[in-house]
């Protein structure tokens, strides 16, 4: 099933090229909305981008130690580790999750609103990052929507009735909410942080959803109840966020708390070490970038 995923991620990306020109982020609905993701088809992606690679998990048998003790899984350096979910046979709308572990890691936001970049771009920016993922949704100007904090400076302006935020506090500690339950405060002290919505799982259950049914790539950002940060990429089709929102705690992965980042053509996803490669369509301004401590 993994190869034939793979050659399926490798079909959707062949499709003709189009403008790197993301269309403006509509305005957000006072509810958790699904609407502000847009819809992306194969012809949307360009073939300049490198395929997503979709790597297969370990059988458990192997003697290397980066394997991961749980054999669903796959270590693809130390305190990380990668698996691919196939929701209900649907191998469109597989979902690609990398599990971190935060006191291996340190989390960094990178903001360039006037030079956005795309996956290959980014990758030569950020050569140390052990990984990186598009972080909040945008205007036409490529300026972010919603709160972004880079290395202590704030830019954009809150969300504080819809959606999540996921930070890193001045004393290192990872910090992921909901911004209904805990909005932020001026002041707090967080070194970074990105927002995006809407909620998808709350305490474990799938978080309510007006969702219109529209399938299309999503990039979603978790914590289990071990404390791992588990951040999600669907790097074909992908799935309408109410599906999404449903099957996620449906999962083995013991997801406490997520929600969805900017995704359609804005998703993307690169780690050097577990050769994956998720391109996005647009131009990427704001990203998430994880670092060996």
């Amino acid at each position: 099933m993994i190869k034939r995923i793979g050659m399926l991620a490798i079909l959707v990306l062949t499709g003709c090229s189009m403008a790197q020109t993301p269309p403006p982020t509509p305005p957000a609905p006072e509810i958790e909305s699904a609407t502000a993701v847009n819809t992306l088809s194969p012809a949307d992606i360009s073939p300049d981008d490198p395929a997503p690679d979709v790597v297969p998990s370990p059988d458990g048998s192997s003697s290397d130690p980066l394997w991961s003790a749980d054999p669903l899984w796959s270590a693809i350096a130390p305190g990380m580790e990668q698996r691919l979910y196939v929701p209900d046979g649907n191998e469109l709308g597989a979902v690609l999750v990398v599990r971190v572990d935060p006191s291996r890691y340190e989390f960094r936001v990178h903001y360039r609103a006037e030079q956005p970049l795309n996956l290959r771009g980014w990758r030569d920016l950020l050569p140390t990052a052990a990984l990186f993922i598009n972080a909040n949704f945008f205007d036409e100007n490529y300026r972010i929507v919603g709160l972004l904090i880079q290395d202590g400076a704030v830019f954009g302006w809150p969300y504080t009735e819809r959606g999540g935020l996921f930070g890193v506090r001045d004393d290192g500690a990872v910090v992921l909410r909901s911004n209904r339950e805990a909005p932020y405060q001026a002041g707090e002290p967080l070194r970074q942080a990105v927002q995006a919505f809407p909620m998808l799982v709350i305490d474990g259950q799938p978080a309510p959803i007006f969702d219109e049914g529209r399938v299309s790539r999503r990039t979603a950002i978790g914590v289990d109840a071990e404390g791992r940060v588990l951040l999600m990429v669907t790097p074909l089709l992908g799935l309408s966020l109410g599906d999404l929102a449903a099957y996620l705690p449906r999962t083995d992965l013991g997801l406490v708390t997520a929600f969805a980042l900017d995704g359609g053509r804005s998703t993307m996803m690169s780690a050097a070490a577990g050769d994956i490669n998720v391109p996005s369509v647009s131009l990427i301004p704001a990203v998430l970038a994880v670092y060996p401590r």
